[in-house]
């Protein structure tokens, strides 16, 4: 067999032997026929002292040769007897065995022969890559962060990350689960903060923590590039873990000293510190940013209460029940668990006591209010039919459960009367606010994409339905509580260039309280939609879209007991907590209402050098550079305040250029007026005579036709 240190059999060993022992001999016998004097020697010579001796035997024998008493090489012979020159280096001529070791071009191991021996194969080096142990983790950190993400486990990620090991590389872990987080929804950056703050001190520790924001901050300029509010969310994010008590509050000051002035990740310092934690009561205010905590989809819960519901039937405990509802911790949606709860009573004749008894119980209790109740019965009410197919008493154990929750004091007699009114046959002019509801709602879509606003006024004129323009408003805001935050702020600048333009203030106030009654409905698919619409209320309030009082007014017209109303508290509040202006502008990170916030900075700034000396022709290339002719009422106003502080009428022939340009349309300059006309009061605190002045302009503007007719 074959030796496992080699590549040669025994045999091919000897002959290896044996070619040596030759090689020594020709060498020798070469060095002993050369010549001491020089002189020219014949290439045969030496080979010819081999045909000399034919009387060689080979060296295993026991002749020795008749010359010089040394073995020389062999003679070979072919088969036909006839002596055979041996070539160069011990190859054979013709009918010899050849070269030693030599193989020709077709000879090759065969893995069938019995004598075949695997040591006999050539060795084959094989390449590999060398894996670097930093891939390997970030690899696993992606898997690891997604299937969070899928589960919302935060003990398997935590424990997922401890198997991990390397801790060295733990912030790395947090630049890419914040990374992860900033491209997806508000309930992914929640997460991703729950679970920072699960994994401090357990899992990650304070220095690695500083470390993983501090190399965030260094990608800053690069995640620009993807996501286009990424200095927002990143500051938020900082603002959070500060909150958390994860981060300390020195760590701003710390990182702001080691990154230049002029990169991404030194804004996002400045506005985690001056437009978060700076801000009165910025903890309860970055905590609710994304929904809080509590924040599930609506799928979630349903699943929640489908299993509370199903567990309270096996056992029967009510307290244990209440107490489950209130941990869900979604008081606008316990509709939900009225419906759920009724169909199960339906369902299973056995569970009708003790659903009952559940929902009277809650109900005195205060856990399910009112409105909530008489919303579960009437979104029951709509679906008997297709629960009928199921259920094929359906309806008649409804109208047996109605009244009784009506005597026994836990349902609302009102409910009688709105289900009647829902009997009513369709309106004839259904089948026209469908189509302008499919039709607006394509308008929105293409507006969300392009950013172009007059385009969207075009197509609003050309639809040529103003009796809708309430049903607008409530689509818009709809459509942008479900999308990210540019879309709500996209929704927010839009309301203010319609404003006016064509909306009136009547219909942005029967917009929203069309929003308001509806509200419910819309928390089925929106969660915090409550607390969105709250902050659309005070943006609007903030625009001058709506004034204070309209909320009062918005409040009257909701039905008794309406869960809206609440939500317009809620803007008050918002409304009435310092610096709410600058607060509620940036509520959903800028985007384009930086835009806006900007073109007043802008517009002071045009006005003042005109004032001090520009000319007509410039300040009107200014206005129109700013590119937002929704929002040149505010040219407008801060002109006509700026003529009554100066006491320059200047400010005029501005206007009058404008005008005569059609660069200010008459309802953009009818609105001017009227935002100086609502402010005449505060006004004359700082102008005395600020009344008498605007009486002066308001004359001059209709003498030459600036002012709509209506304006009084």
């Amino acid at each position: 067999m074959a030796s496992r240190e080699g590549f040669l059999t025994e045999e091919q060993r000897e002959m290896l032997k044996i070619a040596s022992q030759n090689a020594e001999v020709m060498s020798s016998l070469s060095m002993a026929s050369s010549p001491k004097s020089p002189g020219p020697k014949s290439p045969g010579q030496n080979s010819s002292l081999v045909f000399e001796h034919n009387h060689v035997k080979a060296p295993g024998g026991g002749h020795s040769a008749a010359g010089g008493g040394v073995a020389v090489r062999h003679v070979r012979r072919s088969h036909s007897g006839k002596a055979v020159r041996v070539k160069k280096d011990g190859a054979g001529g013709k009918g010899t065995w050849g070269k030693l070791l030599d193989t020709d071009g077709e000879s090759f191991l065969d893995r069938n022969d019995p004598n075949y021996d695997s040591g006999e194969e050539p060795y084959e080096l094989v390449g590999s890559t060398v894996s670097d142990p930093l891939d390997e983790y970030k690899k696993a950190v992606v898997s690891l962060v997604e299937e969070y993400f899928s589960t919302g486990d935060v003990d398997v990620a935590a424990s997922d990350l401890r198997e991990l090991g390397s801790s060295e590389y733990h912030p790395y872990f947090i630049k890419r689960l914040v990374s992860l987080a900033m491209d997806r929804n508000n309930k992914e950056k929640e997460m991703a903060s729950v679970l920072l703050s699960a994994l401090y001190a357990d899992v990650i520790n304070s220095a690695q923590i500083s470390q993983g924001f501090f190399m965030l901050l260094e990608s800053a300029d690069d995640l620009t590039v993807d996501i286009l509010d990424a200095v927002d969310v990143i500051a938020l994010f900082i603002a959070r873990a500060v909150v958390d008590d994860i981060l300390p509050p020195a760590f701003i000051t710390k990182a702001r000293r080691l990154l230049p002035e002029s990169s991404k990740g030194f804004q996002v310092l400045q506005t985690a510190e001056k437009s978060y934690l700076s801000a009165p009561h910025h903890a309860e205010l970055v905590e609710r940013r994304w929904g809080g905590s509590t924040q599930c989809t609506a799928d979630e819960v349903k699943k929640k209460i489908a299993d509370l519901l199903r567990e309270y039937v096996e056992s029967g405990d009510t307290s244990e029940a209440c107490r489950c509802i209130r941990q869900l911790g979604v008081s606008f949606f316990h509709h939900e668990v009225v419906k759920r709860a009724l169909v199960i009573a339906m369902e299973n004749q056995s569970a009708e006591s003790l659903i009952l008894n559940l929902l009277k119980e809650a109900a005195d209790e205060g856990l399910i209010s009112s409105s909530q109740m008489v919303k579960g019965f009437s979104r029951l009410a709509e679906s008997l039919d297709d629960l009928a197919l199921d259920i094929p008493s359906a309806k008649k154990k409804f109208q047996f459960l109605v009244p009784r929750a009506i005597s026994e004091g836990w349902l609302d007699a009102s409910f009688n009367k709105s289900s009647a009114d829902d009997g009513v046959g369709p309106d004839e002019n259904d089948e026209k606010l469908r189509r302008y509801k499919k039709e607006v709602v394509s308008i929105i879509h293409e507006y969300f994409h392009s950013d172009d606003i007059p385009e969207l006024i075009r197509s609003l004129e050309d639809l040529g339905m103003p009796e809708y323009n309430p049903v607008f408003l409530k689509k818009l805001i709809t459509l942008a509580m479900d999308r990210k935050n540019r879309e709500k702020e996209m929704a927010s600048v839009l309301l203010s260039a319609l404003h006016i333009e064509i909306f009136t203030t009547e219909d942005m106030v029967n917009g929203f309280v069309m929003l308001l009654e509806s509200a419910e409905d819309t928390a089925l698919d929106i969660v915090d939609a409550s607390n969105e619409l709250a902050f659309f209320l005070a943006r609007a309030v903030i625009d001058d879209v709506l004034a204070p009082l309209n909320l009062e007014e918005i409040t009257h017209l909701l039905p008794p007991k309406c869960s809206g109303s609440e939500t317009v508290r809620m803007a008050r509040s918002l409304i009435a907590a310092r610096h709410a202006g600058e607060r509620i502008l940036r509520c959903w990170g800028g985007g384009t209402g930086w835009a806006v916030e900007d073109a007043k900075d802008k517009i002071q700034k045009l006005l003042e050098e005109y004032e001090s000396g520009g000319v007509v022709s410039e300040a009107c290339q200014c206005i129109r550079d700013l590119g937002m002719p929704f929002f040149n009422h505010e040219v407008v106003k801060k002109a006509l305040v700026m003529a009554m502080e100066k006491k320059n009428d200047r400010m005029l022939e501005l206007l009058q250029e404008c005008f005569g340009e059609g660069l200010i349309t008459i309802n953009q300059m009818t609105k001017g007026f009227n935002r100086i006309k609502d402010s005449l009061d505060d006004l004359a605190l700082d102008i005395p005579n600020a009344k008498d002045k605007f009486t002066f302009y308001q004359e001059h503007a209709k003498k030459h036709g600036w002012l709509l007719q209506s304006f009084v």
